[in-house]
């Protein structure tokens, strides 16, 4: 049975990631679809939902950032916009302000996600130190033979 893809983007990278699909998703939805907000909004929670699941353990905090932000950088060939760039930024600010409730929605998506697997991982560590506490407090000499022969891992530099 094959897996999903499981890709650890960085803060910037899942910025990219959102904002260059959330483009190329409103230019194949205003191809498609004639530019329905409808559809990029669902389009949007799920885009959402996979930036906020594929973003690194570090690097949680960006995702429910980076969201809303690739909303607005995608929204631009949905919006209606019409003459030069005061009309098409005019039709940028109309559509944000329309269609707020799909920028909300996937941006608590995110935050959901991102909450649920920042617990997560908190409740692991804690599991697993408080069992190498029960298996040193166990052990005759105080220390774990497993553990005592290893080195410990240094901690990765991610910025």
């Amino acid at each position: 049975m094959r897996r999903f893809p499981n890709p650890r983007l960085t803060g910037l990278g899942s910025g990219l990631f959102c904002a260059a699909t959330m483009l190329a998703l409103a230019f194949l939805d205003a191809l498609l679809f004639d530019g329905s907000i409808g559809v990029y909004g669902v389009l949007f929670v799920l885009v959402s939902a996979l930036t906020a699941m594929w973003v690194r353990r570090a690097d949680l905090v960006t995702a429910p950032v980076a969201v809303p932000i690739a909303f607005a950088v995608g929204i631009l060939p949905v919006a209606d916009g019409s003459g030069g760039l005061g009309g098409q930024l005019m039709g940028l600010v109309t559509a944000l302000a329309m269609h707020a409730g799909w920028l909300y929605g996937g941006t608590l998506v995110a935050g959901l996600v991102v909450t649920v697997r920042g617990v997560r991982h908190m409740a692991r560590r804690a599991a697993r130190r408080r069992s190498l506490a029960l298996a040193r407090a166990g052990s005759p000499s105080g220390t774990d033979p497993a553990t005592a022969t290893s080195a410990p891992h240094p901690r990765r530099r991610t910025a």
